[in-house]
């Protein structure tokens, strides 16, 4: 019997981001392939993952867009997320068992008032169910084989702490804006130790990542929805110019240089180039050149020469 062959599915050219508002109760790997059966891109990878529990946003890059994930998963974060009282677990959320318990229940002005304490550059100890690795094994795995952990404190910044709402005398709602490598879990568990009682974390969402936001937020339904809505034989084209963003919106913290035609062709080969101008700037550890708007290249600017790291093919 002959065999049939298998065909491969084409995969479509996609550069820019899509923003997604990540569901509760899934991983971001299983979102990350339920968006490739709709737009099968060539390349894709996300900017920092977000636990099944915790549901927002969650950047995805494609295609060239991936030479810019550093930048925004560099970039601040926000957090929003309810604190219940009374209870501390392994896993300093739903997920673990309860280790520690406490009858006390702080009010909202004991909150605002320990606050800025966890506001700044401060010490964390992260979770024992976390990524971080110990001697070659990621803590998660050695806290789940029964190990004894113990993770090292290590600085965090945290930019913003702030109370939103407590629905009831044990639970508060909280909004904080920080810097990469900061675990909001363990935030919920320092905060309920110094307020003398036990807290771990009900309900999490991410509201910002870098420079994307709630108003560029796209969710699974919406994309679906619009994929539906294609007619038969229809490409991705409208679903890319609905809901994909540029590449550059990554880079708006970088130094832009605008270039010539001709300055981009050779940077584009790899070629540094002399930046001209009274006002050009003369050294800049990161910045990226631009033709007519479209990124060229990410790299550096020494002695008045952009030397380029990463060239984009965007054309």
């Amino acid at each position: 019997m002959a065999r049939q062959k298998q065909v491969k599915r084409k995969r479509n050219a996609i550069n820019g981001w899509l923003v997604l508002d990540k569901p509760y109760g899934i991983t971001s790997n299983d979102a990350l392939s339920k968006i490739k059966r709709i737009l099968s891109p060539q390349k894709v990878g996300h900017a920092g993952t977000l636990d099944p529990r915790a549901s927002g946003c969650l950047p995805l890059a494609f295609g060239e867009a991936t030479k810019t994930v550093s930048f925004v998963m560099d970039g601040r974060k926000v957090y929003r997320f309810e604190v219940t009282w009374g209870a501390e677990t392994t896993t300093d959320d739903t997920e673990g068992e309860v280790t520690a318990t406490s009858d006390t229940r702080p009010q909202a002005a004991d909150i605002e008032a320990v606050l800025p304490e966890f506001v700044g550059t401060i010490m964390q100890v992260p979770p024992i169910f976390s990524a971080i690795k110990v001697d070659g094994e990621r803590a998660y795995d050695l806290a789940r084989d029964g190990a004894d952990i113990e993770l090292e404190a290590r600085p965090i910044d945290v930019h913003r702490l702030h109370l939103v709402e407590c629905p009831d005398e044990n639970r508060a709602v909280i909004e904080a804006e920080c810097g990469k490598g900061t675990y909001v879990r363990a935030l919920a568990r320092d905060l309920g130790r110094r307020l003398g009682t036990r807290g771990h974390v009900t309900e999490l969402r991410r509201l910002l990542v870098g420079p994307f936001g709630e108003e560029d937020m796209v969710t699974l339904d919406d994309l679906l929805e619009a994929a539906d809505e294609r007619e038969e034989g229809e490409g991705v084209e409208a679903l890319v110019d609905e809901f994909i963003r540029p590449v550059r919106e990554a880079m708006d913290n970088l130094l832009e240089l605008p270039v010539s035609l001709e300055d981009a062709g050779k940077i584009r080969q790899g070629m540094a180039i002399l930046l001209r101008g009274r006002e050009a700037p003369v050294s800049c550890e990161t910045a990226f050149a631009s033709h007519a708007g479209e990124p060229v290249a990410i790299g550096a600017i020494d002695k008045g020469r952009f030397q380029p790291a990463r060239v984009f093919n965007l054309g």
